[in-house]
């Protein structure tokens, strides 16, 4: 699986002093409509979608250039693209209501829950928890292939080291102890919910109607990776998710802007333990892991963030916790992490205020 990990830090630091202009939506938005064409054009990556959030409210969306080269659809509203590891925070989601109804617990061993081994021959696999594999400490590298097998590679809870692995792991676990396969137990308890009508693991109509193509550097169209049962049952939680940012607007309202809990929404307990820094990153930003989740203090404010990577589809989502704003950015060319990085002054701008 392809994986590079993309996050949306590069410049709030240097904004954390700047001020929102009046009309900064319609500055923003006006921005972005001068930029982005051109940056999709230069980078040769097909398309984009993009939407605002602000003051919890949707207060944007918009799709820029084209699904597929090769018929030259343009993207919508209704394009559904590849979120790669943006799938990450929807599935830690899921896992906080499952410890807020006594399933799981975030501090028990995940091999007190289940008898399979993930690995065998490594007594530290008995230390792993689910907190663990959301704040990327398991020991677990990002994924495993024939030149580097699955293997601990530090005490759990010792450290950061980024793992697909360690999400393949809980969702495994999360399988087993609903009797559910993940697609099942995620369209119940996330997709329906939150009213992610166009989300999902497993190919289905829906992604053969509006999905996005995904493109080389060159531009030029690769295949639909169409995901079975079976693609979901080792990749789902990690990257598999196929969304619009729409859908995806809907659960990071869930999490920013939280209705009253119920039996799927969580507790503000929950949530505010889901977005504390569990361990600290050694960069300039002064970011950190929580669970699910990356953060970055920007003054008084917090930014919860997320990038994903998957051949041929960049994304990015970002969220302000105290403004209540945010974005959430796909492309579907494998120059896509181009045009986020060049999109990032203006988007980061935003959030810093």
């Amino acid at each position: 699986m392809y994986r590079r990990h993309f996050l949306t830090v590069s410049t709030l630091s240097a904004l954390s002093c700047s001020r929102k202009q009046p009309g900064a939506l319609g500055a923003l938005t006006e921005k972005l409509e001068a930029q982005i064409p051109g940056l999709l054009k230069t980078h040769q990556t097909p398309g984009l979608s993009i939407l605002i959030i602000q003051n919890a409210q949707i207060a944007y969306r918009r799709g820029f250039g084209v699904t597929d080269a090769g018929t030259q659809k343009p993207v919508d509203n209704e394009t559904v693209f590849e979120a790669a590891s943006t799938s990450k925070p929807v599935f830690a989601y899921a896992v906080m209501k499952l410890c807020e109804r006594g399933v799981l617990s975030l501090d028990t061993p995940l091999t007190k829950y289940t008898k399979n081994r993930f690995l065998k021959d490594d007594p530290r696999l008995d230390l792993i928890t689910a907190r663990h594999v959301l704040s990327h400490t398991t020991g677990f590298q990002n994924w495993r292939n024939n030149d580097d097998p699955l293997q601990i590679h530090f005490t759990p809870g010792e450290k950061h080291s980024y793992s697909g692995e360690g999400y393949a792991y809980l969702q495994s676990v999360v399988s087993q102890i609903t009797g559910q396969p993940i697609e099942d137990y995620m369209r119940a308890n996330i997709f329906k919910p939150f009213g992610m009508t166009k989300s999902g693991y497993v190919w289905n109509g829906i992604f053969e109607a509006h999905a996005a193509r995904p493109h080389d550097p060159n531009g030029q169209p690769l295949n639909n990776r169409k995901r079975t049962k079976e693609d979901a049952a080792r990749y789902a939680a990690a990257g598999d998710l196929h969304t619009t940012p729409t859908d995806y607007a809907r659960f990071l309202l869930a999490v920013i802007n939280p209705a009253p809990a119920d039996e799927y929404r969580l507790t503000k307990k929950s949530l505010d333990e889901m977005v504390k820094p569990q361990v600290q990153l050694n960069d300039a930003y002064k970011s950190a892991w929580a669970l699910g989740w990356k953060t970055v203090p920007i003054g008084t404010r917090h930014i919860i963030t997320h990038g994903g990577d998957n051949l041929g589809f960049h994304c990015v989502a970002a969220a302000a916790l105290e403004t209540k704003s945010g974005f959430y950015a796909m492309t579907n060319g494998e120059n896509g992490t181009a045009v986020l990085g060049a999109l990032a002054p203006t988007l980061d701008a935003f959030l810093a205020g």
